[in-house]
């Protein structure tokens, strides 16, 4: 008989709370704002990401429900809680009601923010049920919601996005896309994930560099328009190589076939990790 401690354990790690670090795009629309000293709307965009982090667990639950007999198959996917049988369909039935409904107070009264998890939901689903062995949309529709979480961060809270914002987040979000593929063929998640068929190694890698190349290119460009530099002055400038260094470090990660799960392998590399605190540093400490 499973001990409550283990079964807590095992509710845990089906919600998979370090995916949450997917939801920090929802910070992205504020920092990037003219409202960024603006203390009184963080609390809206606690909220949001709150929503998110509810409503990503959901989704990811709803997948291992439906994915559960392939999963039991894969080496390593068959140690996921309802593969493995570790947590009963009815008590997860009950964990993603909870979130749902969770999801659903956080956002209750901000039209734009249930919208955009209504979105969400829908294409996630979408993606489960049919559309993820369909070549390139596949990746469409993973980085749709880094983008669906950077608006939740703009028009849930009434901030208008930037256009080099909004260029930025789908670029990078593509790259972390296509980036997943190609990690993924290099493992046997190759033979059971079928699109991959489809993604033959040098096409990948021509996506991987575009999609790197347009993310650099206009984060550089807003780095440093005149409106950027108004606003922040040139404290955005001296993240660009930060930046570059950061992509071209994960695209090496990539190549060693890691970037499969990309809040996982994010929080493993210690120089991305460093890079993220020295962005940091520069855009909140200027004069440091």
């Amino acid at each position: 008989m499973t001990s409550p401690l283990a079964m807590a354990r095992s509710l845990v790690v089906l919600m998979r709370p370090h995916q949450w670090l997917k939801n920090v795009f929802v910070f992205a629309g504020l920092l990037f704002s003219p409202n960024w000293r603006d203390g009184a709307l963080m609390g809206p965009i606690l909220s949001a990401f709150a929503a998110f982090c509810c409503f990503s667990s959901l989704v990811y639950i709803i997948n291992d429900w439906r994915d559960r007999s392939s999963d039991a198959q894969h080496p390593e996917k068959r140690l996921r809680p309802l593969a493995s049988g570790a947590v009963p369909l009815s008590l997860a039935f009950v964990l993603a009601s909870a979130l749902l409904f969770a999801g659903l107070g956080l956002a209750a009264g901000n039209t734009p923010l249930l919208g955009l998890l209504a979105v969400y939901v829908a294409l996630n689903l979408a993606y489960s049920w049919g559309l993820k062995h369909v070549p390139v949309v596949d990746v469409s529709i993973i980085a749709s919601g880094f983008m669906l979480r950077l608006l939740a961060g703009t028009l849930a809270v009434g901030i208008p996005p930037s256009r080099w914002l909004l260029l930025t987040g789908l670029f990078i979000a593509l790259f972390l896309g296509f980036s997943k593929r190609k990690a993924e063929s290099f493992h046997d998640a190759a033979l059971q994930r079928h699109v991959m068929q489809h993604y033959p190694a040098s096409l990948l890698d021509t996506y991987v560099a575009v999609t790197m190349t347009a993310t650099l290119m206009t984060y550089s460009l807003y780095a440093t328009s005149p409106e950027t530099l108004l606003l922040h002055g040139e404290r955005l400038v001296y993240t660009v190589p930060v930046v570059i260094f950061g992509m071209l470090r994960y695209a090496y990660q990539v190549q060693r076939g890691r970037g499969e799960d990309v809040a996982r392998d994010l929080l493993r590399d210690p120089w991305i990790l460093l890079a993220l605190m020295f962005w940091l540093l520069i855009f909140l400490f200027p004069r440091f």
